[in-house]
């Protein structure tokens, strides 16, 4: 069975992955997992010799179908604990990724299948992401864009988050802005990439840096329809989740 340290790695792949990201580099790979690119290195070649990653110098790395089904589990344990921990609980949204992070290494089938059936087999986490069914299906949101790259002058509405760690969601808390929030960019600015933002019901500006709008998802309407990613080497007929 895969270590912790191994489960993490699969998972920050698959991340990277659903974030458009063909080939990983060890250096993304190594930022993502707050490790050194010689440590991430290692863990690759121990990946690679499971059969869970294919590697290779200089193009990086890509999950293998059996690495890319593990992943797909551990995430899908780590989003449904995060709605169980926010409906249930009482947890606010930015008090949950790091709990989520622990109760994902929980591998049992049994209890997943069971706690997504007690949460009503939720399509989408409390920040905006999709959530893997039994059968490893991956559904993403389809028709959004990152705030950073969104166009002028638009109504948008904030679908998700990129970063779901619980810092950068109580930094959201302190600018108000939360999934479902509505605003317009009024302004890009060339020199560091900051934007002026009017949120839909205030008429005051507020400058919200690249580091932010980066981590964003906007949609100009509601986030649907679902879409499936299944594993690039996947040919088999799309099945609905």
């Amino acid at each position: 069975m895969p270590t912790m340290s191994v489960e993490n790695y699969l998972k920050a792949i698959l991340s990277l992955h659903e974030e458009g990201k063909v080939q990983v580099s060890t250096t993304e790979l190594a930022k993502r997992v707050e490790s050194t690119p010689a440590s991430t290195s290692a863990m690759l070649r121990k990946l690679g010799e499971r059969g869970w990653v294919e590697h290779k110098r200089y193009h990086g790395v890509r999950l293998t179908k059996s690495g890319h089904g593990i992943a797909m589990n551990i995430l899908r344990r780590h989003r449904l604990w995060e709605c169980f921990l926010v409906e249930h609980l009482g947890f606010d949204w930015d008090q949950v990724h790091d709990i989520a992070e622990e109760l994902e290494h929980v591998d049992s089938k049994e209890l997943a299948n069971r706690l997504d059936a007690f949460l009503g087999f939720p399509k989408l986490d409390p920040h905006g992401d999709a959530i893997p069914g039994p059968n490893g299906r991956f559904r993403s949101v389809a028709a959004r864009t990152l705030l950073l790259d969104a166009p002028r002058d638009l109504e948008l509405i904030v679908v998700g988050v990129v970063d779901g760690r619980d810092a950068f969601l109580r930094h959201l808390g302190v600018l108000g802005m939360s999934l479902g929030t509505r605003l317009t960019i009024r302004k890009r600015h060339a020199f560091d990439g900051s934007l002026e933002i009017q949120f839909n019901d205030d008429d005051d500006m507020q400058m919200v840096s690249p580091s932010v709008c980066s981590r964003l998802w906007v949609d100009q309407n509601n986030p649907e329809p679902i879409i499936e990613f299944p594993h690039p080497d996947d040919t088999d007929e799309k099945r609905k989740v």
